[in-house]
């Protein structure tokens, strides 16, 4: 399981520049493992965020902004939703975690 953390580096807007940190953060203080996939860089990522994302999420005009958080090709939502499992003390299940994981070096 990969938690995709789905950012845009190149972004004029501070709001979303503090999500995608504090989403970061968190995530690296917890010592959860996880992935950034910037979507301004890759365009088929891009698409394939907006296609996953559920209707009823998108904003009435425009895009859904950065961060959108998914485990594997399961969506788990944006910030306001991971700012909402943190305020209930939810994120391993908002993320799909059955519990806070071991420490372990997923890189080998």
């Amino acid at each position: 399981m990969v938690i995709k953390v789905y950012i845009a580096s190149s972004t004029g807007s501070l709001a979303v520049k503090k999500h995608q940190q504090e989403v970061s953060g968190f995530l690296e203080a917890n010592r959860i493992g996880f992935q950034e996939v910037d979507i301004t860089m890759l365009e088929d990522q891009r698409l394939w965020m907006y296609r996953s994302i559920p209707q009823d999420k998108h904003p009435e005009k425009g895009k859904p902004l950065p961060p959108q958080i998914f485990n594997e090709d399961r969506y788990c939502g944006d910030y306001e939703d991971f700012f909402q499992s943190k305020e209930d003390n939810s994120v391993f299940a908002f993320l799909g975690l059955s519990s806070q994981p071991s420490v372990k070096d997923s890189e080998s």
